[in-house]
């Protein structure tokens, strides 16, 4: 219906208001009764969320995400919300079948770990898991062979996100790590050796070197397919059942069995309730690092970084880089501290997409 236009004149018309008789307010709810939670699974736009996850009363239940949070994506996938969030939900919180929750608002994050799209020009950036304080590297030592340049990445990607690295070879009955681990010995990353075999006295040891590791913490697993890292899984959660495969005998390469994160709490004795969390991720074949700098990778090791302070402006500090101070450095340092050196320009390097067949 037209409004009154002020004149007798009929053919005088004013358009309708198009905001309508109730002006739309700019006041949205405070949300004062949200129950806090960490998000578990994320699944097709479902969240499998647990509500108070740091209490005996905790319970898990189904959540969406409220459209005020805007849509996942984005340049850094800020407004997505992802494994380990923890987060703000609103609705029916009772977890009882067919209930349905929302989130309405999402913690500060104290750590996020991300990699790029290595076709993406722009550098597109996934989040993968957040507020994890520790990057658990699977890595077989036979069956398939270890690839030593995703590992590389890996530390790139934890030293970036604030993370503590742990490297977890496995499958040490099919062949000797030490030659590998080696690579890593001027790095100082603390490492844990599992056996395939239950028989096996390292099997056991291995296991309960690794729960030390985990107890108290939220890590993340990461590693190719075929690794084993669903059987780590099932050993350190027997409820967990994660799926397991086989190697190709041709490729040499694992099939994927997760198609998802998951985080998973470790079991503790008695009524322990921070027993640990581990986060179980799909097996990667890649690693996109295009969003970090070479001054992020630099601040996670402080005596490098301090001679640095003596390069030139847009210093890259890799092999080769005029005047770089790192070069004045080393000649003066230990063995021990030159190797350091090789093994962070190692890491810069590794930051360049990834070849086939590397």
């Amino acid at each position: 219906m037209a409004r009154d236009s002020g004149t007798d004149d009929p053919r005088v018309r004013i358009r309708p208001d198009k905001r309508g008789s109730r002006p739309r307010t700019k006041v949205r709810p405070s949300y004062e009764d949200a129950e806090p939670a960490m998000v578990l699974t994320v699944d097709r736009g479902r969240y499998g969320v647990l509500l108070d996850a740091g209490l005996p009363s905790r319970r898990e239940i189904v959540a969406v995400k409220a459209k005020e949070l805007g849509r996942d994506g984005g340049h850094r996938g800020q407004s997505a919300i992802v494994v380990g969030d923890r987060v703000r939900v609103v609705g029916d919180t009772s977890g009882s079948a067919g209930s349905l929750a929302r989130i309405v608002g999402r913690d500060e994050r104290s750590s996020v770990l991300r990699r790029s799209l290595e076709e993406s020009a722009s550098g597109y950036e996934r989040v993968i898991v957040a507020n994890a304080d520790q990057l658990v590297i699977v890595v077989a030592a036979a069956q398939p062979e270890p690839r030593p340049r995703l590992v590389d990445r890996c530390l790139v990607a934890a030293y970036d996100a604030g993370m503590d690295p742990l490297l977890c070879l496995t499958k040490a009955d099919l062949a000797d790590p030490a030659e590998f681990l080696e690579r890593y010995a001027a790095l100082d990353v603390p490492w844990v050796i599992t056996s395939s075999m239950t028989d096996d006295p390292q099997h056991d040891a291995g296991l309960s070197a690794l729960h030390e590791r985990l107890a108290g913490r939220t890590s993340v697993l990461v590693g190719h397919s075929g690794v084993g890292k669903s059987t780590l899984v099932n050993a350190l959660v027997p409820a967990a059942s994660r799926a397991t495969g086989e190697v190709n005998t041709v490729t040499g390469r694992g099939r994927h069995t997760s198609s998802s994160a998951v985080a998973l709490e470790l079991t503790g004795s008695g009524h322990q309730v921070n027993a640990g969390w581990i986060i179980d991720t799909p097996g990667v074949r890649s690693f996109g690092l295009q969003h970090v700098k070479p001054e992020d990778l630099l601040a996670a090791f402080e005596d490098l970084a301090e001679a640095a302070t003596a390069c030139p402006r847009g210093c890259t500090h890799g092999e080769g880089a005029p005047d770089c101070a790192l070069d004045r450095w080393a000649e003066q340092a230990d063995p021990a501290s030159r190797a350091r050196l090789a093994s962070f320009r190692r890491l810069l390097e590794s930051r360049t997409p990834e070849q086939p067949g590397r």
